[in-house]
């Protein structure tokens, strides 16, 4: 059995020491967003009416940004919460693309490169996870990715506004926006999220690889129990 770590009360609940409290404000904004996430899926395949389909997409979409700042505001940061908002990201950043690429609207390339990070990213944590107990923190790369993602496949299932394309790859079909041909506007916020996307993955690598090699020189910490803290009211932690 795992050594319970010291813990100020005051610090549980931020994003260094999250909580164990399941039916948080934060918690449900993102049940709501996988919830929305399905009611989109739904009417997207099903051509319901499209608008209404993209006007769903876009409120969960914001929410991933509503429900973390609320978090860290009232000092309700939850170990379920960290572990349920990526999981709730994903889901809604693959309807869309998947919807996306079913109707042509999308290169195939681009769903095989989102969908294979995160493949990679889930395994790697596997790895990691049999040596260091404590989950990795999010960095703010895969946040700023899932945000570009998710505002550049809102703009491409709405379809406006069309630009100008630049002329980087002419001829190149597979890099629409980029070879010279006119384009969706959230063809260029994917490929910025693409490209903090394959950024997350470097540092995700990177950080799993020194929690690795953390765990394996000083075994002892991971015998810390992060999941169940001893909480203390002095100002002494140990």
């Amino acid at each position: 059995m795992g050594l319970k770590k010291k813990i100020r009360r005051e610090l549980i609940g931020t994003s260094d020491y999250p909580s164990n409290k399941i039916f948080t404000i934060s918690n449900c904004i993102t049940a709501i967003r996988l919830v929305l996430t399905v009611v989109f899926l739904y009417l997207f395949v099903t051509d319901f009416n499209r608008y209404v389909a993209l006007a769903i997409y876009a409120v969960a979409a914001s929410t991933d940004w509503l429900d973390g700042q609320i978090a860290r505001m009232t000092k309700t940061v939850s170990w379920l919460g960290k572990m349920m908002d990526p999981i709730v990201d994903r889901a809604l950043l693959f309807t869309g693309v998947l919807g996306l690429v079913a109707r042509g609207e999308l290169p195939l390339w681009m769903c095989i490169l989102v969908i294979g990070r995160d493949v990679y990213l889930a395994c790697g944590n596997l790895v990691v996870r049999h040596f260091h107990k404590r989950p990795i923190d999010v960095v703010y790369t895969g946040k700023a990715a899932t945000a570009l993602l998710m505002t550049g496949f809102s703009l491409m299932l709405l379809g406006l506004p069309v630009v100008d394309g630049l002329s980087w790859f002419p001829g190149v079909s597979a890099l629409p926006g980029l070879n010279g041909s006119s384009a969706p506007l959230g063809i260029f916020f994917i490929y910025l999220g693409i490209i903090c996307s394959l950024l997350t993955a470097v540092i995700y690598t990177i950080k799993g690889a020194i929690a690795i090699k953390h765990a394996i020189d000083h075994p002892e910490d991971e015998d810390i129990d992060f999941l169940n803290p001893e909480i203390v009211e002095s100002e002494e932690t140990s």
